[in-house]
């Protein structure tokens, strides 16, 4: 599955709006009414509907929702979420903050639950979940699976990166931090808390595009082995460590995590867990622990959804399953630590939470591709692709800012660890 439409959409054909649209715009207006913390108005030709609290306190969000086609109604009262993402591609409706839209339903899960239920539950749902149990990530899906998202172009994550070209959430140390300082300031957190040191051999699942490497071996003076299944990501791996000379300190290898060998100091995994799978959490447990040696730290850098919304979520489909990273499951911290406790040897000895910072990162991602939107265009993605990407991105940004998700560091140690670089936890 390729995420990259190969045309433009064609633009709908002006509709009446028939029974069945008529009937879902009543109750999704019924149901929007009941917007707590927020006022949205939805401008559907000459009418408008203002939905939400009618008088705003501070936090409360505002955004206006400007309808063009009658068919955003039938998308949105059939598809749930994953409609309203796949309307916005099809440009059926803008907004003028679509991040503060995406925050209004995560601040009013019942609303959006509302939505995912009823006829789209009963119609798409069982189709979906379908769908998605074809997209596991055994050995073969998980090639397909990364390839669908990270083998769409080197050229524009250039673009909508910094140069550390690191895809995961920055680290911001200060207020006026630009996204490279933050994002090597994440990197030095992440090589601390690892307590890594010169001639340690660290491992790490998940190459992107080499920041982490590149950053160990040339500020810690560690040996890198780092594994990527993403053809295009190992090609400019390759070709960054080679530019920094690194090409004797760190190892790029095109291999899946399952059949890694090796007995190594450190392990790190940024932001891959996500695409593992829920069915393979305890395949993913059992390498980091049988690659490390007997004193051996491994750092976790995680999305996670509260353990209350874990099991629901991990068997729906919403817009990011469906459009961004087929196969992907966000765990919960609670599925992490109990896939280690059950199937390794692996002990949680520290949990940061970062969620702030991302919200932050994600905006100046969206940032980047608003300003390179002519070049991007020019790199042959199309308007509906921009569209697609910007729903994306917002969509992760209000996640993040109303907590709907979260990401964090976890680091498990191996039974032999006794160093005592880390507070452990329940202690200062």
């Amino acid at each position: 599955m390729s995420i990259v439409p190969t045309a433009e959409l064609a633009p709908s054909t002006p509709l009446r709006s028939g029974a069945l649209s008529a009937w879902l715009k009543r109750q999704m207006l019924s149901r929007l009414a009941g917007l707590q913390g927020c006022a949205l108005t939805i401008c559907d030709g000459e009418e408008r509907h203002r939905c939400g609290v009618a008088e705003l306190s501070p936090g409360d969000l505002r955004a206006t929702i400007t309808v063009h086609h009658p068919d955003f109604w039938t998308a949105v009262g059939l598809g749930g979420s994953v409609g309203a993402g796949d309307a916005y591609i099809r440009k059926l409706w803008d907004a003028d903050n679509l991040t503060a839209v995406i925050r209004m339903l995560a601040r009013n899960q019942q609303v959006l639950q509302g939505m995912d239920g009823g006829l789209v539950g009963l119609l798409a749902g069982p189709v979906r979940g379908a769908l998605h149990w074809f997209n596991r990530n055994t050995v073969d899906g998980a090639s397909r699976n990364i390839a669908a998202h990270y083998d769409i172009g080197n050229d524009l994550f250039r673009l909508m990166l910094d140069p550390t070209m690191m895809y995961s959430s920055a680290v911001f140390p200060s207020a006026g931090a630009t996204l490279e300082q933050a994002q090597v300031h994440k990197l030095d957190l992440i090589c601390n808390a690892l307590e890594l040191r010169p001639g340690e051999h660290l491992v790490e699942i998940g190459t992107g595009w080499g920041g982490l490497a590149i950053h160990a071996a040339s500020r810690f003076g560690v040996r890198v082995t780092t594994t990527t299944i993403s053809r295009q990501q190992y090609d400019l791996a390759c070709e960054r460590v080679q530019a920094a000379g690194l090409s004797d300190r760190v190892s790029v290898v095109m291999q899946d995590y399952r059949t890694l060998e090796g007995s190594y100091d450190k392990l790190v995994s940024i932001e891959m867990v996500e695409a593992v799978g829920w069915q393979f959490y305890p395949d993913y447990m059992r390498a980091c622990a049988r690659l490390l040696k007997p004193d051996g730290l491994a750092l976790i850098q995680a999305i996670t959804i509260a353990d209350q919304a874990y099991e629901r979520a991990k068997h729906e489909v919403d817009f990011i399953k469906k459009f961004i990273f087929p196969g992907s499951c966000i765990p919960s911290v609670s599925a992490l630590t109990g896939a280690a406790t059950k199937h390794s040897d692996l002990r949680l000895a520290a949990y940061d939470d970062y969620t702030p910072h991302y919200a932050r990162t994600l905006a100046l991602w969206r940032d980047n591709c608003r300003t390179h939107a002519d070049a991007i265009g020019k790199l042959g993605y199309n308007a509906s692709f921009q569209r697609l990407w910007e729903f994306y991105l917002a969509y992760c940004e209000g996640g993040f800012a109303e907590r709907s998700i979260s990401v964090g560091h976890l680091v498990f140690a191996k039974p032999g660890w006794r160093q005592s670089g880390h507070r452990m936890l329940g202690y200062a």
